[in-house]
């Protein structure tokens, strides 16, 4: 678990310096497996670090970001929620169930050798069509959870 200085020297390795909202959004979002909105995540920090506005938390999120540290799922105005991505998380690969109706995102792990097996696949099939590398992949299927599924019943 990165937490404290061990981001300051990850993010250093990677060539970005840390800052004191930068740090406080990670840790938040690294002692979570939920996946926060920015709204959350201030309300997390305000005890903590009381200093912190909900404008520096939208503006470190966009950072980021743009960093590939977090992944951003939108849901429509001002509704985006946030994880960090697996190279600095520490969630293992998963896929995403995301429900139309009430935003909630759940995460798929237990791929059966079918699924893995179709996802290779594409992967390859993708790679040669267009003579690309690809390095990661990230799913996200959306519908509707069961509890939005029993409101309509």
């Amino acid at each position: 678990m990165h937490h404290g200085y061990g981001w300051g020297k990850m993010l250093k390795g990677c060539g970005f310096r840390i800052t004191y909202a930068r740090e406080a959004v990670l840790d938040v979002l690294n002692t979570t497996e939920e996946h926060l909105s920015a709204e959350d995540i201030y309300l997390l920090l305000r005890t903590k670090y009381p200093g912190i506005g909900l404008t520096t938390v939208y503006r470190t999120l966009d950072l980021l970001e743009q960093m590939r540290i977090v992944y951003r799922f939108e849901f429509g105005q001002d509704r985006a929620k946030y994880e960090l991505t697996e190279v600095f998380g520490h969630k293992k690969h998963h896929h995403h169930l995301i429900c139309k109706k009430c935003g909630r995102i759940i995460d798929y792990y237990d791929f059966n050798d079918e699924e893995k097996s179709f996802i290779n696949k594409t992967e390859h099939a993708l790679e040669k069509k267009y003579n690309f590398n690809i390095q990661e992949h990230l799913i996200h299927f959306y519908g509707f959870c069961p509890d939005c599924i029993n409101q309509e019943q």
